[in-house]
């Protein structure tokens, strides 16, 4: 598959999150749409490499998002946890804005 439509820019909230649900070659793919603090946009996956949980109902803070179950910290550009307890990175998934159209390429992690 190819990048496809996850949202409008309009729908994600400065240092907000928006959960969305994509068709990948394998499957649904949970997706978190996150704007950082500075407004950018980012793709991760929406569930916990820790918890098991949506990373969406997280908080967002400079380019991280933190688990609100057990506040393991992910880095937004790259999935990396940046606090324990989590020690495993979740996927980023490259993010284009067309317009106001946000595309997201499930099948191609970076």
């Amino acid at each position: 598959m190819s990048a496809q439509r996850a949202c409008l820019a309009s729908q994600v909230p400065v240092a907000g999150t928006l959960r969305v649900e994509l068709e990948g070659a394998d499957g649904t793919v949970e997706v978190a749409v996150v704007r950082d603090e500075d407004g950018e946009l980012h793709a991760i996956s929406d569930i916990c490499s820790h918890g098991q949980v949506s990373l969406s109902d997280g908080e967002v803070e400079g380019a991280t998002i933190e688990c609100w179950l057990h506040g393991s910290r992910f880095d937004l550009r790259t999935g990396k946890p940046l606090s324990p307890p989590a020690v495993r990175p979740v996927p980023v998934y490259p993010l284009t804005v067309e317009g106001e159209q946000v595309l997201v390429d499930v099948d191609a992690p970076l």
